[in-house]
């Protein structure tokens, strides 16, 4: 009984919870604390903070933890799966749908109409990025790490994960003086 209790403590709010996972906090506070009476509010803003903490999906982490202390590892399993299940079964549904359709000429020209749209959205992406940086760390510094990343990753072809952290490294090296 009390798998089926967490299963549904986190799959409601998946589905109600539209935007993800800050959105759909409330939600999961309403059914741990009010209905079942797992945590106190005070407890639950504990652990709504250590998952702000950490890297990674904020609803996921509570669900794992909050999972785990009710009901062990296979709580743990059972909230994270229905913490994801509602995206999950929603994402399987429009795959399903989309093969079927994948010959069509409506969603070849919607496939074809939605690459430069997200062309354009990564761009300004890397532009508010890019001031940001600019404002923050100054022109020099910003446009030496422009330089030398797109050397990094174009010609030399090393993984960004690497650009990545070496940027980090600069960052916390020059962040002591």
């Amino acid at each position: 009984m009390i798998y089926w209790q967490i299963f549904l403590a986190f799959f409601i709010p998946g589905i109600l919870g539209y935007g993800g996972g800050p959105a759909s906090i409330p939600l999961v506070e309403k059914e741990v604390v009010d209905r079942y009476g797992w945590m106190t509010t005070q407890e639950f803003g504990e652990v709504l903070a250590l998952g702000n903490a950490l890297p990674g999906p904020v609803a996921t982490k509570m669900a794992g933890y909050i999972g785990y202390t009710e009901g062990g590892i296979l709580g743990s399993a059972v909230a994270l799966f229905a913490s994801v299940a509602p995206s999950l079964i929603l994402m399987i549904a429009l795959m399903v749908t989309l093969l079927k359709y994948k010959d069509s000429p409506k969603v070849k020209n919607i496939t074809k109409m939605i690459r430069p749209v997200i062309a354009v959205l990564l761009g300004a992406m890397a532009l508010q990025f890019f001031m940001t940086s600019y404002d923050t760390s100054g022109s020099i510094q910003t446009i030496v790490l422009v330089i030398i990343s797109y050397w990094l990753l174009e010609v030399r072809k090393m993984h960004p994960a690497f650009v990545i952290l070496m940027a980090l490294a600069y960052g916390g090296l020059t962040g002591f003086f």
